[in-house]
């Protein structure tokens, strides 16, 4: 992905071998990389400064981190602030620790509202999406109501660097935001203002072409404007693009757009009567996208506290695990054979080990006095110390 490149203020060490201290007594740093790529990361933390620096430099195979949407509590959004106070952090594994990441371009700035102090029971969808092992902010809503994205806002954690992706041809908010096969599709919608041809309209941007060939193409429309509403959900399965325009329990519609066709399609039954709570597919984080048959959709139920998945081939939800810290689940990502689920109003994350049998369970805790939008997992950032 080129996207005009906005320049970082300080760039990560590019090699192990250019640090004064050899990595293995006896070989050359290179060769001794290879030796110790073999040794899971956590080891190699622990022994030494040399071997710490190592893990998170870009020739080091990187591990992967949550990354994180966070917001103040909704008291803090008594005055009303133009700037927005929504930050961008990512939890180290290893570490254990949370670090903020580069901030993104000041211009133009980024108003990105979450919880207007009017309206303090509603929650405003941020619209974010991981793509190909970046970070792609797609839509939002401003303190005046009007969508926030012009143009994607791409975050790549290997470099800490932030791009611009193509603008949009209607900047929108209240969308459905999905990927599939390293594209982007943003489907229905609102504007400035409310437009049916909005409302029904597909647009995709391909992600791998170049910058000069890079922007949005309209695709098939959908039959009608029903899912130009906050709530809608878009999920990236098996090479398709599965959304409804409600989440939780609440009655919804389902579409399915079929993307080597360019059509839409009717949601199964089973699917659509199972998809009770936010919902997520697994992520190819090799930066292939050849693995639909591997992918696996979940969803959790926001009232029973239930991790299920789908099963395809019966058109059914079978259940993975149930537990009380599922409950109030509100945004949900999966990947690296992990169930990642944000509950209680963004007050804690829930982690599933879902290859674990038993399936094993641990809550992370957001930074101090911030809550979690909404959370993905991707490669983690280089660092120079």
């Amino acid at each position: 992905m080129d996207q005009e490149a906005i320049p970082k203020p300080k760039h990560c060490r590019t090699q192990a071998s250019s640090d004064e201290t050899l990595l293995l007594p006896g070989l050359p740093n290179h060769l001794a990389q290879l030796c110790l790529a073999k040794i899971n990361p956590s080891v190699l933390f622990s022994v030494c400064r040399s071997w710490r620096r190592l893990i998170y430099s870009p020739s080091f195979p990187p591990f992967f981190s949550l990354y994180a949407i966070l917001s103040p509590p909704p008291p803090h959004h008594h005055h009303h602030n133009p700037n927005s106070p929504i930050q961008f952090s990512s939890l180290d594994p290893i570490s254990n620790t949370w670090t903020s990441l580069p901030p993104p371009p000041s211009s133009p700035p980024l108003q990105l509202l979450h919880c207007h102090p009017s309206f303090l029971s509603r929650k405003l969808p941020i619209q974010w999406l991981s793509v190909s092992g970046r970070l792609v902010l797609v839509a939002a809503t401003t303190h005046q109501f009007t969508p926030a994205m012009p143009r994607p806002l791409v975050f790549q954690p290997l470099s800490n660097q932030w791009s611009f992706g193509p603008p949009l041809p209607e900047p929108r908010r209240w969308c459905g935001v999905g990927t599939v096969g390293g594209k982007v599709y943003v489907a229905s919608g609102i504007g400035t203002t409310y437009r049916g041809d909005v409302a029904r309209s597909m647009e995709e941007w391909d992600t791998k072409r170049k910058e000069a060939s890079s922007s949005w193409v309209k695709k098939a429309c959908l039959k009608d404007g029903r899912f130009s509403r906050e709530d809608v959900e878009a999920i990236g399965y098996r090479g398709k693009l599965w959304m409804v325009n409600s989440k939780g329990n609440a009655v919804k519609e389902g579409v399915v757009y079929d993307v080597q066709k360019d059509t839409w399609q009717v949601m199964p039954q089973g699917m659509l009567g199972g998809w009770n709570g936010p919902a997520a597919a697994t992520i190819n984080d090799d930066g292939h996208d050849d693995h639909d048959d591997d992918d696996v959709m979940y969803v959790v139920d926001e009232r029973k506290g239930v991790l299920n998945k789908y099963v395809d081939e019966n058109d059914c939800w079978e259940m993975v695990m149930e537990s009380v810290v599922l409950r109030e689940a509100e945004q949900v990502c999966a990947g690296r054979g992990r169930v990642c689920v944000v509950c209680a109003n963004g007050r804690r994350i829930v982690v599933v080990d879902v290859v674990a049998t038993p399936p094993r369970i641990w809550v992370v805790e957001p930074p101090p006095m911030l809550e979690v939008v909404a959370v993905h997992i991707l490669p983690r950032m280089c660092r120079t110390d």
